[in-house]
């Protein structure tokens, strides 16, 4: 892999790094956040400090033949166990805090085993891009690579059996972002597992006598890159996934926010939007929740059961085959609520509006999925309303 593809690489992962950073910040105690910034960071690393030129400068500054291995090997290691103790942190469970520790502790001891081989061993030829198969039967040195390869492999083959195994499970299913995340990640350790393999095919070969190192120079390093491509991008995932389904939900909770949005002028509960486009979903979602308590006591129970009841009545008399019952029952209840919160508004905004008493329709809607629910149901009442004006008057052009 060419020093260019390197850095372009760690700057793009120092990218991701910068908008994760004000997050830990405000969520130190979140050990996912610290795994996520610990997997972006060390994965950074790995590839500035495999860079055929950072090579070449390292050991040129500090004057010790080959320090950059180490470094690298170091690097690796770290991204490995931070690998491991992410997917353990979003597992979660009673045993998470042993199991993250347990992982810490034994990629520490690699760690310190990488350092104390390579002081040892003291590989004095300097080599760039082959110093695995070179050193490969160098007493104390080919320990050092060995250790950490193996300690590689067991990361990237234990990452892909929990992501792929958890991906399957019914409570991820439901969780789409997090089901592609998972997938992802696995595909991405399956093919990281590839460098460690290619590596060690190399050695074994060069201890036989024969001469593998290209399988170190050239399919290692393709594995590596592309496997931390796709592992990067797959702890990235929740993150893109919750940002465009805040926007999603921008976008679709409009039509509420436009019916709501006398009441929100005329009780002064309107406020600026934030600048920042990641805050508008929450904005809006809490601006309509504002609009909806104020207008509470003013929902009309019989306006949404007969409604309700009108709504079931007519998907049943459809026939519609395409959702289960469960789903037809949200539909009516979404129906009902958003024709219940438009009389609401309608009479929140006169002075003379009385409360219809403590008796109001079923959970006063604050789940975010029942609000888009809702927006929707608006904005299918508002088309056919449009229909039914536009109707008579094709006909009378006729």
């Amino acid at each position: 892999m060419s020093g260019a593809i390197n850095y372009i690489s760690c700057g793009l992962l120092w990218t991701a790094l910068l908008f994760r950073l004000p997050d830990l910040k405000r969520h130190w105690s979140e050990p996912s956040l610290r795994a996520i910034i610990g997997v972006l960071g060390f994965a950074s690393l790995c590839f500035l400090f495999g860079a055929p030129p950072t090579v070449a400068l390292i050991n040129r500054v500090t004057g010790v033949p080959n320090l950059a291995a180490p470094l690298t090997y170091a690097a690796i290691t770290a991204y490995s166990a931070a690998s491991l103790v992410l997917i353990a942190c979003w597992r979660g469970g009673p045993s998470m805090r042993r199991t993250t520790r347990n992982w810490i502790y034994g990629y520490t001891a690699v760690l310190v085993g990488i350092a104390v081989l390579f002081a040892v061993g003291n590989p004095a030829d300097e080599r760039r891009t082959d110093f695995d198969t070179f050193y490969a039967t160098t007493p104390w040195v080919a320990e050092m690579v060995v250790l950490y390869l193996i300690s590689h492999l067991t990361a990237t083959t234990v990452s892909a059996i929990w992501s792929l195994r958890w991906a399957r499970e019914t409570e991820v299913r439901q969780r789409p972002w997090l089901r592609a995340s998972l997938v992802t990640i696995g595909a991405g350790t399956a093919l990281s597992a590839g460098y460690s393999i290619s590596k060690l095919a190399a050695v074994v070969a060069r201890w036989s006598g024969r001469d593998w190192s290209s399988l170190g120079t050239s399919v290692s390093p393709l594995c590596a890159g592309l496997g931390a491509l796709l592992t990067v991008t797959g702890v990235l995932l929740p993150m893109a996934g919750h940002h465009l389904s805040a926007w999603a939900d921008f976008v679709r909770l409009a039509p509420l926010d436009a019916v709501l949005d006398p009441v929100l002028k005329d009780r002064a509960l309107r406020v600026a939007r934030p600048r920042s486009p990641f805050l508008w979903g929450t904005w809006r979602r809490s601006t309509i929740l504002n609009g909806l308590r104020e207008i509470e006591m003013l929902f009309d129970q019989g306006l949404y059961d007969r409604v309700h009841d009108a709504e079931l009545k007519r998907l049943q008399r459809m026939g519609d085959r395409s959702s289960h019952v469960g789903a037809a029952h949200e539909r009516a209840a979404s129906a009902a609520w958003a024709a219940t919160i438009a009389s609401a508004a309608r009479r929140g905004t006169r002075p003379s509006a009385e409360p219809f008493g403590p008796s109001v329709p079923p959970s006063l809607p604050r789940d975010p999925r029942m609000l888009v629910l809702i927006a929707d149901a608006v904005k299918r009442s508002e088309r056919e309303a449009r229909s039914m004006a536009t109707g008579p008057a094709r006909a009378g052009s006729l």
